[in-house]
């Protein structure tokens, strides 16, 4: 079960964090894995592992905010069975902090980043009738998070452009659907610890960890698991639908 043997996926994202535990996980189950990232030095590492575990991976510095490199990507790619929208970047502020900038920033990366690669996918896979999208959204697009007006804004988009893509090519053979993890251990939360609270790393981490009823954060790998899942022939009859991953945050944090 799960295997994707044959299949062709893009990553986007996939130097770190849960895109890179996606990209290893899909390249084991047997996908030809196209690492996309704005980070050439952690794709080429991300590309080594798949590589010594066996697996196939082509890694494309890109950047997902401008159209035409990513369609210039997919093109070379030429037939995408599976797109991991998971790159991504976020903010702490509440409307009056969050200045020009910042919104800009986001707005490019969080929802024109997935706009590009979802164009140029779609336009790929209606060729073969064909294919499987998964957006990662967030928990923020459920519920009200201190401090996160702009992030909170893009992870919402990215729930409402899978609901479109899902009805918009149901009937070209084409799933999309998203799932919003809660917090998630990775190196962007560790340098965003020690950016924003020096000094206090250790109990910020236990702070945010307890934020969610199961008491902590969770792994990449765990998120790569229900992605897996969605992205596989076993979840054929899905689509159109949103997967909250949160360790209970959204029905249980009361």
């Amino acid at each position: 079960m799960f295997q994707l043997n044959g299949k062709v996926a893009a990553v986007t994202g996939s130097g770190s964090g849960i895109g890179k535990a996606v990209a290893l996980l899909l390249a084991k189950q047997g996908a030809v894995v196209h690492l996309i990232d704005l980070n050439d030095d952690a794709i080429k590492t991300t590309a080594t592992e798949i590589g010594q575990a066996n697996g196939k991976a082509v890694p494309h510095v890109c950047d997902v905010t401008n159209q035409q490199q990513v369609k210039t990507i997919f093109n070379s790619i030429g037939k995408v069975d599976v797109l991991v929208n998971s790159a991504g970047v976020s903010h702490v502020g509440n409307i009056e902090n969050t200045n020009e900038e910042d919104f800009d920033r986001l707005y490019k990366v969080n929802v024109k980043g997935v706009y590009n690669c979802l164009q140029a996918a779609v336009t790929l896979m209606k060729q073969h009738r064909s294919g499987v999208i998964l957006n990662v959204a967030s928990i923020a697009s459920h519920v009200g998070i201190p401090d996160r007006f702009v992030y909170s804004m893009t992870k919402g988009a990215v729930n409402a452009m899978t609901l479109s893509v899902a009805k918009d090519y149901l009937h070209e053979g084409i799933r999309c659907n998203c799932i919003s993890p809660a917090r998630v251990h990775t190196p962007f939360v560790d340098g965003f610890i020690k950016k924003n609270y020096p000094g206090r790393e250790d109990e910020m981490f236990d702070k945010l960890s307890k934020s969610q009823p199961i008491g902590r954060m969770a792994k990449p790998e765990e998120i790569a698991h229900l992605v897996l899942y969605l992205c596989s022939d076993e979840a054929s009859f899905i689509t159109g639908c949103d997967y909250p991953i949160d360790g209970g945050f959204i029905k249980l944090n009361n």
